[in-house]
């Protein structure tokens, strides 16, 4: 089965470069280990029916297909082997544990060195609403008469910047804004932005808020990447990665500490990449927690994944 990738970076001499360019729609062999040019679908629309084909998991009793997408956003620092490894990552741990729908990952350019750090924050602002114009709203439309297609958003690191910007600026844009759009979940892990810029009504994160059902911020106070002294950041306010959402936020918002069971299991944890930063991606429980939350069906302070521990919901394996 091939990987879907929707990349916005250039090209160069038949492979992707590292900023920004045209909007790509791949169909990635699973015998390739390089996101390419040549994977490109031959036709826009048939790529959009055929994905949200594959994304159909079942009928309600009505009558309407309905199923799940996951758009994956990853942070800066990730060049194209990295992408596709953590896209099939997640693809395949989501798949041993019952989910049905489509994963896809949203490749915007990043360079392959923690230098670039600015460089790829400002590439992630240019390429941003890319992600609204050419994935969520694309979805949207393409869907047929008589058929539900959840869109949800995995964003880790960098990529939570990335779907802020892009919602930020899609409501500043009149033609967009007077359309109805909306994603079911948004969930970031080792979020890159502010946790003081997603706090309940604050202009910057009031658009994402806005256009989904539900942002769930898991975070880490053992977040390394994510520290204030670290020197790409010199003078940048603390991360909703590393301490979490403020106090003051949205009713479609929750905080899950992963601090206590990162810590606790920090020996066995495997990871591709910094491992305090990277860990989420193909961990069991929090692979577990991340379906739950997905599918919808439990309350997000009734997830048995998590447990209240000292008034703050973290996470914790079942049972």
């Amino acid at each position: 089965m091939t990987d879907h990738v929707i990349c916005v970076r250039n090209v160069k001499k038949d492979r992707f470069g590292s900023e920004p360019g045209a909007t790509y729609f791949l169909d990635v062999p699973a015998s390739s280990q390089k996101i390419l040019p040549r994977h490109k679908a031959a036709k826009k629309k048939a790529w959009f029916k055929q994905v949200l084909k594959e994304a159909e998991t079942g009928t309600d009793a009505d009558g309407t297909r309905y199923g799940d997408i996951l758009v994956f956003i990853h942070g800066y620092n990730n060049d194209q082997k990295i992408v596709l490894k953590r896209h099939r990552i997640i693809k395949k741990s989501l798949r041993r544990i019952g989910y049905q729908g489509v994963v896809i990952s949203f490749d915007w350019p990043s360079a392959d060195s923690a230098l670039n750090y600015l460089e790829d924050r400002t590439d992630a602002k240019t390429t941003a609403i890319k992600l609204v114009d050419d994935c969520i709203r694309a979805f949207t439309v393409m869907q047929e008469q008589g058929c539900r297609i959840n869109v949800h958003l995995l964003a880790h690191s960098t990529g939570a910047y990335v779907i802020r910007e892009a919602f930020d600026d899609a409501d500043d844009r009149p033609r967009v804004a007077a359309t109805s759009w909306t994603v079911s979940q948004v969930m970031f892990i080792g979020g890159d932005v502010s946790a003081k810029s997603m706090g309940k009504g604050n202009a910057k994160s009031s658009s994402i808020y806005r256009h989904c059902i539900r942002l769930t911020n898991y975070s880490s106070p053992f977040d390394a990447a994510l520290k204030i002294s670290n020197v790409k950041r010199i003078g940048v306010a603390p991360r909703v990665g590393r301490i979490g959402l403020p106090d003051s936020i949205p009713s479609n918002a929750v905080n899950v500490d992963c601090g206590p069971y990162y810590k606790a299991h920090e020996d066995t944890i495997q990871a591709l990449g910094t491992k305090s930063h990277s860990w989420y991606i193909g961990d069991p429980v929090f692979t577990r927690d991340m379906l739950y939350t997905i599918e919808g069906d439990i309350d997000r302070h009734a997830i048995s994944t998590r447990q209240v521990q000292e008034g703050r919901l973290t996470l914790h394996p079942e049972g």
